[in-house]
């Protein structure tokens, strides 16, 4: 990762405008090209130093459902339960915690009825317990990650 693709994620934290052509300001403002911010990154993506790129929908203000779910996972299974986990596209992201219950994930769904379909399907094809934790109140708080 270079100086331009540390100014670029940076600059992208912050959000872009929905316009059709959201990458044509982010350029300007770096002083590269729009085809340099699009092949930077997906090197990135590519590389895997972004996991992901992509919008942040509200599930909820669309009709669909969202959850914080955790699973306590024997230490010699983990990367199997975590393959699972991650094949549902319904999962945004996956991590492991240093706590009993040591997989987190958010799930997501376009429906609320999925919701527990996923809960459910990944605790019969695990055959572990997954805890379903919804959010309760929700907080703005401002994460950013300077690079």
């Amino acid at each position: 990762m270079d100086a331009i693709d540390r100014a670029l994620i940076n600059r992208l934290q912050d959000g872009i405008a929905v316009t059709r052509r959201p990458f044509r300001a982010v350029a300007a403002e770096l002083g590269i090209s729009e085809q340099q911010v699009v092949d930077r990154l997906q090197a990135l993506v590519d590389s895997g130093l972004l996991s992901r790129f992509g919008p942040l929908y509200n599930a909820e203000r669309l009709g669909g459902a969202v959850t914080l779910a955790a699973i306590a996972v024997p230490e010699d299974r983990y990367e199997d339960v975590a393959e699972l986990v991650n094949a549902y596209p319904e999962v945004a992201h996956n991590y492991a915690r240093e706590h009993p219950l040591n997989m987190w994930f958010v799930v997501s769904t376009e429906r609320p009825d999925r919701l527990q379909q996923v809960l459910e399907d990944i605790r019969h094809r695990s055959g572990l317990e997954v805890y379903d934790m919804p959010r309760q109140r929700e907080y703005y708080i401002g994460l950013r990650f300077e690079l």
